[in-house]
């Protein structure tokens, strides 16, 4: 989903949050927000709503937004997403840490996917 080795602008102690360092999704979905304020351009020509229903604690409803080259992440469901993903938060702190690979949590059910398949993969190479 994200690259694993990349550091957060998020703090913890006055230095910057290593990705192993994330343990909620609030964390994930605030890096994430910050990722897409900071280079907008990433996501030209997009206009997608991502839903990201989370289980399990610290879980509930996220969403990604990305429209006319811009976006927005954060907490609270989105109407008609075009992809909705289901899966526990722990398991979203994973994949974001690179402690879960998203293929094998995809197959083996952890993970899923309803919605346009395109866009999914599309959403891997935004944070990638």
């Amino acid at each position: 989903m994200v690259d694993p080795g990349r550091r957060s602008p998020h703090t913890r102690g006055g230095g910057p949050l290593a990705t192993d360092d994330f343990q909620t999704a609030q964390q994930v979905f605030s890096e994430l927000n910050d990722r897409l304020r900071a280079d907008p351009q990433k996501v030209a020509g997009t206009n997608a709503a991502y839903l990201f229903d989370l289980t399990g604690d610290g879980g509930g409803p996220y969403h990604i937004v990305l429209q006319d080259g811009s976006g927005e992440a954060g907490p609270g469901a989105v109407e008609n997403p075009n992809v909705t993903f289901t899966m526990s938060a722990g398991d979203l702190v994973g994949l974001r840490t690179g402690k879960l690979d998203g293929t094998m949590a995809f197959m083996s059910g952890k993970l899923k996917i309803k919605g346009d398949m395109g866009l999914a993969m599309k959403l891997q190479t935004f944070f990638g």
